[in-house]
């Protein structure tokens, strides 16, 4: 069951000392952090930051993963200079910090990104992951928009859209077995709902004895009895991504 007097378990994890090999660009009213591979490429992923942030070093860690593997990887601000959540914050106050702050209300946002992507970037073929938050915004995209060709919600936040399963595009869900915030009956109801309603292609996936954030928020050398399995996460995500876009 959750901790009700934590309702959300990101904690920061292992924070990663990392500056990252991107750049800070402005898009529209959007700041971004943008990494492009050595060789030029019409494919793109939108990555969808957590609670604590665009600015996140393990987040922008990911981006450069994905550029390393062939993609244009850009991580918009989604809270659009409101503030990101910090592991000082009172966790009393994190409903009402949550309430301005919508994974479902990132429509605005996501297209702005995408004009930039196309027009300043070349891109054609764009998809989307996204961590916590950033997962339910990506269950919330794999709904409605129409321009993405796929999406990977990473321990995505289930009851922000669980009443909907009608998809749009393929997407891989990633869960963890131990994820305090997401129990195991929840996936299993989602996966009984795709079963049931979605007509694209899609997988669900558990990785045993894993926490909420262990494929971003987890440091290999921190952890080596989960170096299996965070690789096995990322691993996953790239290949899902390499199919279908």
């Amino acid at each position: 069951m959750a901790n009700e007097s934590r309702p959300c378990p990101c904690d920061i994890g292992d924070r990663f000392d990392y500056g990252g090999r991107g750049q800070e660009v402005q898009v529209e009213h959007i700041k971004a952090y943008i990494c492009k591979p050595a060789a030029s490429t019409d494919k793109a992923v939108i990555v969808i930051h957590d609670i604590f942030g665009w600015q996140l070093p393990n987040t922008r860690y990911m981006a450069d993963m994905l550029a390393t593997n062939g993609y244009i990887a850009i991580c918009p601000d989604f809270f659009v200079g409101q503030e990101a959540w910090k592991p000082s914050n009172d966790w009393a106050t994190f409903n009402d910090w949550l309430k301005t702050r919508d994974a479902g209300k990132t429509d605005k946002e996501v297209d702005v990104v995408l004009k930039y992507l196309r027009e300043k970037c070349g891109a054609k073929k764009i998809g989307a992951i996204g961590f916590c938050w950033g997962g339910a915004a990506v269950q919330h995209l794999m709904l409605k928009n129409p321009h993405l060709k796929t999406g990977v919600s990473l321990y995505g936040v289930i009851r922000f859209f669980e009443d909907r399963s009608n998809l749009l595009h393929p997407t891989f869900f990633i869960f963890a077995e131990k994820d305090d915030f997401i129990p195991l009956d929840k996936v299993n109801l989602l996966e009984q709902k795709l079963k049931q309603n979605c007509k694209v292609d899609y997988e669900v996936k558990i990785y045993p004895g894993q926490t909420h954030g262990f494929v971003h928020r987890k440091r290999e050398d921190i952890n080596p009895q989960d170096k299996p399995y965070i690789e096995e996460g990322r691993k996953d995500m790239i290949n899902w991504l390499n199919k279908y876009i």
